[in-house]
């Protein structure tokens, strides 16, 4: 297969990539960064009760006509402590934020417009009118309102507005199970020592962190040797653990012990596409196997997680159904570059604001091979160097890529 362009080959990837339609309880813990499957109506009304919005002191309006005015306190009402009597001519009750308004009261005057009287009476030498400081009841919302739409992304907030409106689960979309299999007879499990000629599975960990930021569940396959039959027994395991997605990493050159591809097509899978015109990345594998997508990453660690940014990420949080921003954004160049040639360009790269800047200054790294995490490590954003582009100067417009915060 030819190279394909960058933008071609992501739009090839996402053209039909359509959000998961299955659906399950999920806790508001749980629920978190995930979408609504449902409409969610209020089960009960916020407030529930007409409730002071100040500390101060119930009473009724119609005693204020004269000040300063005095009334007899006969009571409290505190949170989660309603005063029990009625509040008549003459009365008060002290009264605190969130509190049930007593019987009677209309108006509550805030504890900075009064002063101490003789024992057990207040004066008031402020003027308030009738409803001041009072939170009336629904003036959040009232049962059976529509609160939050099906296809809203829960965050902190909808989810404690959830919480408020009487729910503690929620019905939300499934996440799309991504199943990881990292190949190669050279890798070793993080935290184990690698022996001659091996090294660690670094890459799957950052990825699996990746698909998690975009809202996927991860399917650990572990570490797939390079050999055909174990290749075909990880595939299968991924669809009868019904993954949406399968990714693996590594394998998916052109040498005689890259067999993902051999295999995959054993197997039955259609390719749609194996080779991109990107820098780092360019032996990227893309395709589908029944139902499960495929996505071939290189086993470089910047190839591999440049393209788990750029593709990947874009195509779980699609399956997820969230609705995400534009990637590209605009910079100014921190230092010159270079020409580019028929590959688009993604350095890893610094950000900074200048005081005077409108756009953020974009510093690519000094090294940029593919085989280096120390680099991937500082990096914050990818500069994105289209093909053919010319040289650039420091101030130069650019666009750049955020990369997943962590």
């Amino acid at each position: 297969m030819s190279l394909v362009p960058f933008e071609e080959a992501l739009d090839r990837l996402l053209r039909d990539a359509a959000s998961v339609v299955e659906t399950e309880k999920g806790g508001l813990v749980d629920a978190f960064g995930r979408i609504l499957a449902q409409d969610l109506v209020a089960r009960r009304t916020q407030p529930a009760f007409d409730a002071s919005a100040m500390d101060g002191y119930a009473l009724r309006a119609a005693d204020l006509a004269l000040l300063p005015a005095e009334f007899s306190v006969i009571g409290e009402s505190s949170a989660g402590h309603a005063f029990a009597g009625e509040v008549g001519p003459g009365k008060a009750v002290r009264i605190f934020t969130g509190a049930p308004l007593p019987q009677g009261a209309d108006t509550v005057v805030i504890q900075e417009n009064t002063e101490a009287a003789d024992e057990g009476r207040v004066r008031v030498i402020e003027p308030a009118v009738e409803g001041a400081n009072i939170r009336r009841a629904g003036n959040d919302f009232s049962e059976g309102d529509t609160l939050l739409p099906a296809g809203t992304a829960l965050g902190p907030a909808p989810c404690a507005l959830a919480a408020s409106a009487g729910y503690g689960s929620v019905e939300v979309r499934r996440r799309p199970r991504v199943a990881l299999a990292a190949t190669g007879d050279e890798l070793v499990a993080p935290g184990t020592l690698p022996g001659p000629a091996q090294t660690v599975a670094s890459n799957s960990l950052a990825i699996a962190m990746i698909v998690r930021a975009a809202g996927g569940e991860v399917l650990d396959l572990g570490i797939v040797p390079d050999r055909r039959e174990a290749l075909a027994a990880a595939f299968a395991e991924a669809r009868a653990r019904g993954a949406d997605v399968l990714v693996t990493i590594g394998g998916a050159s052109v040498g005689d012990h890259d067999l993902v591809g051999p295999v995959l097509k054993a197997e039955g899978a259609a390719l749609d596409f194996w080779k991109v015109a990107m820098r780092p990345g360019k032996p990227l594998m893309a395709g589908a196997l029944g139902p499960m997508r495929i996505l071939g990453l290189p086993g470089n660690p910047a190839s591999s997680l440049v393209t788990a940014e750029l593709f990947l990420r874009p195509l779980v949080e699609r399956l997820a159904g969230r609705k995400t921003a534009a990637r590209r954004r605009r910079g100014l160049l921190a230092a010159s570059v270079k020409a580019n040639d028929h590959r688009t360009d993604f350095l890893r790269a610094t950000i900074e604001r200048g005081v005077d800047d409108a756009l953020p200054r974009i510093a690519p790294l000094d090294r940029q091979d593919s085989s280096l995490l120390t680099v991937f490590a500082r990096a914050k954003v990818l500069l994105v160097r289209p093909a053919h582009a010319p040289a650039g100067r420091i101030g130069d417009e650019c666009e750049y890529v955020a990369l997943t915060p962590g």
